[in-house]
């Protein structure tokens, strides 16, 4: 057990994401956040108002790391190359860490998140990668839904074992992507839209 001493918000934060990786987000309480180190419940409050906001605290922790990954993965790409690395960095943080990715699915408080250095990053990120293929309003929009969608549900099917087809997952992966970027190129250009 750690001692009481040095407990912040950032601690508390990082304890309680790795908490979420290992048992899911739900069994996420402040209660077990606060046994993991050894100190009451009330402890934890000086750091924390609630468990919604250690939740909102984990989730943007968890966008930081992911737009780390994602950033560093497309750097220097672009097209096709790009978005297999976007699509790539997501699908293995969302492996890797289930608790803090499930974080980040959760509906915050739009107050909470507006000015999140992390999400605006990886909403830029998503952007750029699609201004790439001469994407613009509102097909951006429409754009970012369906990559969502797709990068989600895989990550959430594979965590789930619901790939239990023979095909090797990887090869499917690689068709996915393969079909997202001919869908990119070829988008269906709504009429009056911006130019990028």
């Amino acid at each position: 057990m750690m001692a009481r001493a040095g407990l912040n918000a950032e601690r508390v934060t990082l304890a309680a994401a790795d908490l979420a990786d290992a048992v899911g987000l739900e069994q996420v309480t402040v209660s077990a956040v606060a046994r993991g180190f050894g100190v009451k419940d009330a402890s934890l409050y000086s750091h924390v108002r609630s468990l919604q906001d250690l939740r909102t605290r984990i989730a943007l922790l968890a966008a930081g790391e992911l737009t780390d990954r994602i950033a560093a993965a497309v750097a220097g790409r672009s097209g096709r190359d790009a978005l297999a690395a976007f699509a790539g960095a997501y699908r293995a943080y969302a492996l890797a860490h289930p608790g803090r990715y499930a974080a980040t699915q959760q509906r915050l408080d739009p107050a909470a998140v507006a000015d999140a250095p992390a999400f605006l990053r990886n909403i830029q990120l998503c952007y750029a990668l699609l201004h790439g293929y001469g994407l613009a309003e509102p097909d951006a929009t429409d754009a970012v839904r369906l990559l969502r969608s797709t990068f989600h549900g895989w990550a959430a099917l594979q965590a789930a074992g619901g790939f239990a087809h023979s095909r090797d997952v990887d090869e499917s992966w690689r068709c996915a992507i393969d079909a997202l970027h001919l869908t990119l190129t070829h988008w269906p250009r709504t009429a009056g839209a911006d130019t990028p």
